[in-house]
């Protein structure tokens, strides 16, 4: 018998997918240039969720409206910010090694 992680439902639907979307617009193509180099500015690391959700640095490469992460992320239950939490993770972990290697200060665990 092998081990199968169970999946947790998503409580609140839209706002997962709209967070879910903004993560991955700001994690995308040439934005994702213009994200790592807002955290480098603001000495984020960049697991730092909390900081970056704060700071509205989703929004600025995402090109949304400031606060909207923030506040879409506290509306949610403490399941589905774990959820978003794993799934923004996830995606750092993406992003092409020469970036990650160009903004290794950020990718800098303490």
């Amino acid at each position: 018998m092998s081990f199968v992680q169970a999946t947790i439902g998503v409580v609140k639907q839209r706002e997962f997918d709209d967070l879910k979307v903004a993560i991955e617009q700001a994690l995308a193509g040439e934005r994702v240039v213009k994200f790592l180099k807002a955290l480098n500015s603001h000495n984020i690391r960049v697991r730092s969720l909390d900081k970056i959700l704060a700071a509205s640095v989703l929004e600025q490469a995402a090109g949304s409206k400031a606060g909207t992460a923030r506040t879409l992320y506290e509306s949610l239950p403490v399941s589905d910010q774990a959820q978003v939490r794993e799934c923004y993770l996830s995606k750092i972990e993406e992003v092409e090694p020469a970036l990650r290697a160009k903004f290794h200060k950020v990718y800098q665990y303490s």
